[in-house]
């Protein structure tokens, strides 16, 4: 006996997926995610000094992280590839997250543009009958 998921269940499941989608673009490969942060106005950082060095090696790779020095508020992402440091203030973190979501949604325009697999199959069998 098959089963077909009706429109709500697809659609809180497309939701589920966009917003783990969405989320997921501060923690994407570096080679996508350095050209966003230095179009935003991050700046690139070389670790230089042996206390630098440290701070750079305990940093998560491929993440976006918060911190707070002398009161002053910044976000780095680590590029271990390169050993690069990414480094901005609030400012260019929204920047970065418009930057994202404008990517995203051109991507699921695309998307829209040209069906997956899935969707020409299911658009190919019709609606199917219980």
């Amino acid at each position: 006996m098959k089963k077909r998921l009706d429109k709500s269940k697809l659609l809180l499941i497309f939701a589920a997926a966009t917003t783990s989608f969405l989320t997921g673009c501060a923690s994407m490969e570096a080679n996508k995610t350095d050209p966003l942060l230095s179009q935003a106005g991050f700046r690139t950082r070389t670790p230089e000094t042996a206390e630098q060095k440290e701070v750079f090696a305990s940093l998560p790779s491929n993440k976006i992280e918060h911190a707070t020095v002398k009161g002053k508020s910044f976000y780095v992402f680590k590029d271990e590839k390169t050993g690069v440091a990414y480094v901005g203030g609030h400012r260019e973190h929204q920047r970065y997250k418009e930057l994202c979501a404008q990517k995203h949604a051109a991507q699921a325009a695309e998307e829209e543009m040209n069906p997956s697999l899935a969707t020409k199959w299911s658009n190919q069998w019709g609606p199917q009958r219980d």
